[in-house]
C-alpha cells in the first residue's frame, strides 16, 4: 500500500475561499476584520508561526495587528495590551503565542481574554464549554488534526490512538476530539512507564509533545498513522516531533513543514470569522 502523505496545504485550501468570502462582505458593510497576534520574543517556532499566520490572514484579506515584547515583559505591561485588545471594536480575535515566559503567569493572561475574541479556545469560559460538548470552537491545532484525519479518510472508530503530550492547546483537548470519534485513546506524556511499548501499540499517534525528532522507527508499528504536531527549530530547519524516518513506516503521515501548521493556521482565521 501507497504512504499516504498528508500534506496540509488541500485542507486547508478547503476552508480558505469561505473565509475570503466572509471577510470581502464584511469589508463592503465597513467592517474591519482585525486580528491581534501577542507575541513575546524568546522562542524562535512561535515567530516563525507568527509570520506565517500574518501572511496568511493578511491574503484573506484580514488586518494584522502584531504586538511583540520583549522576553523580560512584565505579567501587567501583557495585561494592560490585552485589555486595550479586548475594547477595540476593530480587533475580532486576539491570540497569544504560546509558550509563554515562564516568569509570566499565562492561565491569568488567557482568562482575560474576551471569550468572543478568543482564538485558541484559552478562555476558561470558552474551554468550560468545549470539554462540556457544547462549543465547537476548540483550539485551532487539536481541530487541525482532526480536519487533517477526515480529509485524507483516516478511519477513527474502535482504533487505538495514542496522544503524546498532555498540554491544554494541543495533548488534552485533542484527545477529547478523538474520544468523540470513538477512537480509543491514551494520553502519553514525560512520566509514562515503558512509553515506547505503548507507541508500539498504536494505530495512530499523535505526537505533540514539543521535542525534534523524539519519535523514532522502533517505538512505532508497520503501517501506523502519524500526525506530527511538532514545529521545532534546529540546524537543519523546522522539524517535528517525529524522525523523519518513522515515515517509511507509516501507512499516511503529516510532514513538517507543510502539515498540520498549515491547517492550523486555517483553523485560526476559521475561528476569527466564526460570527461574520
Amino acid at each position: 500500500m501507497e504512504t499516504i502523505i498528508m500534506r496540509g496545504k488541500p485542507v486547508a485550501d478547503a476552508v480558505k475561499e469561505k473565509i475570503a468570502q466572509k471577510i470581502s462582505l464584511a469589508a463592503k458593510r465597513g467592517e474591519i476584520v482585525g486580528l491581534a497576534i501577542i507575541l513575546v520574543e524568546g522562542d524562535e517556532a512561535s515567530a516563525v508561526y507568527t509570520k506565517r499566520l500574518g501572511k496568511l490572514a493578511e491574503s484573506l484579506g484580514a488586518q494584522v495587528r502584531t504586538v511583540i515584547m520583549p522576553a523580560n515583559v512584565s505579567q501587567d505591561k501583557v495585561i494592560k495590551i490585552v485589555t486595550q485588545l479586548n475594547t477595540d471594536i476593530n480587533i475580532k480575535g486576539i491570540l497569544p503565542m504560546m509558550p509563554l515566559p515562564k516568569h509570566l503567569d499565562a492561565q491569568a493572561i488567557c482568562a482575560l481574554i474576551a471569550p468572543s475574541k478568543d482564538m485558541d479556545c484559552l478562555s476558561p469560559l470558552n474551554a468550560g464549554e468545549f470539554y462540556l460538548g457544547t462549543n465547537p470552537w476548540g483550539p485551532c491545532t487539536p481541530r487541525a488534526c482532526m480536519a487533517a484525519l477526515q480529509y485524507y479518510d483516516i478511519a477513527l472508530k474502535g482504533k487505538k490512538v495514542v496522544v503524546l503530550g498532555r498540554s491544554n492547546v494541543v495533548g488534552k483537548p485533542v484527545a477529547l476530539l478523538l474520544l468523540q470519534q470513538h477512537a480509543t485513546v491514551t494520553i502519553c506524556h514525560s512520566r509514562t512507564v515503558e512509553l515506547p511499548a505503548v507507541l508500539r501499540e498504536a494505530d495512530i499517534i499523535v505526537a505533540a509533545i514539543g521535542v525534534a525528532n523524539f519519535v523514532k522507527p522502533a517505538m512505532v508499528k508497520e503501517g501506523v498513522v502519524i500526525v506530527d504536531v511538532g514545529i521545532n527549530a534546529s540546524v537543519n530547519g523546522l522539524v517535528g516531533d517525529v524522525d523523519a524516518a518513522v515515515a517509511a513506516k507509516a501507512s499516511a503521515f503529516t510532514p513538517v513543514p507543510g502539515g498540520i501548521g498549515i491547517i492550523s493556521n486555517a483553523m485560526v482565521m476559521e475561528t476569527l470569522t466564526k460570527n461574520l
